[in-house]
């Protein structure tokens, strides 16, 4: 039965992604840039470029995007199974902690780690830039053994209460354990910034797409 699982079987894919994949996560971030700093819309951005990729594998027919309300984790849902979509940047050698929720509120931060527990399939992506990252499909049950080995005060990193909490985090100790599971499928990629160099250009760049729709003479 196909799977999720065979995205990392394809060398074709695979070769795909590893020149490819940086390039676009380097238009994303350029395109949620303002005055030099990037914008959080760019975990919107990348997710947009990842789920892509997936239809670009596994066909449209093999994916849907219509999520209940109720699987708040889940992002996409392949070969009918549900699939949580991560990225993180991280200095190089560096395991960074994986944000699993947004909010600023304490309340409902506490409540969502009372009841968390794996419930989907993992596609986590590490960026590190001019250094070695890579892309994993973590499994459900590994997610789920380690949860129960680590506990969940150590599993995820909870905010203090009085705090501005952020959201809550898979901690770095449980990520460094999830893309070393067995069960885990990993590519490892280099991160390099293969994007033209000039600043006018650069500046341009994330525009250039809608360029060429308002430049046409057909109807959109």
């Amino acid at each position: 039965m196909a799977s999720i699982f065979d995205l990392l079987d394809d060398e074709r894919i695979c070769e795909r992604i590893r020149k490819r994949l940086p390039r676009l996560f380097a238009l994303a971030e350029l395109e949620a840039s303002r005055a030099g700093r990037v914008g959080m819309e760019v975990g919107t951005l990348r997710e947009q470029i990842l789920v892509a990729l997936l239809i670009y594998k596994f066909g449209e027919e093999n994916l849907s995007l219509d999520i209940p309300i109720t699987m708040s984790e889940v992002d996409v849902m392949v070969f009918g199974r549900p699939l949580s979509i991560k990225t993180a940047t991280a200095k190089p050698g560096v395991v960074p902690a994986v944000k699993v929720v947004w909010t600023v509120d304490w309340q409902k931060a506490q409540d969502f780690v009372e009841g968390y527990r794996p419930k989907s399939d993992m596609l986590l992506v590490i960026v590190r830039w001019e250094s070695k990252g890579g892309l994993y499909l973590v499994p459900q049950d590994a997610q789920e053994e380690v949860f129960d080995r680590l506990g969940r005060e150590n599993y995820l990193h909870i905010p203090k209460r009085g705090t501005n909490p952020r959201g809550v985090e898979i901690s770095r100790k449980a990520v460094a354990q999830l893309i070393r599971h067995h069960q885990t499928k990993g590519l490892e990629i280099e991160w390099h910034r293969n994007i033209v160099a000039s600043g006018v250009e650069r500046s341009l760049t994330p525009y250039k797409r809608w360029l060429s729709y308002w430049q046409s003479e057909e109807e959109v």
